[in-house]
């Protein structure tokens, strides 16, 4: 149950993220997605595909670890570390798509 938890939790987080920074860029329809070491963009996607990416690849890697967790017994001695190794990839993920929607912030400023 607390598996489904932090799946939902982060997946919220995600989403709220992704809905927030849709209506902060409605006027851009192609968004960063990958920079340079420089600075420099890379490649640019669809807005709806860029803000999407991140949650989508989120709920999937919690999806596989919280099913791991669940169905594949943890070797003797790591049996207290699947929540927070779970909470972690989950923190880890919001974290990681706040980053990218900032990096566009600061782009989309940047052009204007």
């Amino acid at each position: 149950m607390l598996v489904v938890l932090i799946l939902l939790a982060a997946v919220g987080a995600m989403m709220a993220l992704s809905v927030r920074a849709d209506r902060r860029f409605r006027a851009i329809d192609r968004l960063p997605m990958q920079w340079t070491l420089t600075g420099t963009v890379s490649w640019h996607a669809p807005r709806t595909v860029a803000l999407a990416f991140t949650p989508v690849l989120g709920t999937v890697l919690i999806l596989v670890v919280g099913a791991m967790a669940l169905w594949v017994p943890p070797r003797a001695g790591q049996e207290g570390l699947v929540i927070p190794v779970l909470l972690a990839i989950a923190a880890g993920m919001v974290a990681i798509h706040a980053l990218h929607i900032w990096m566009i912030g600061r782009w989309a400023k940047a052009r204007h």
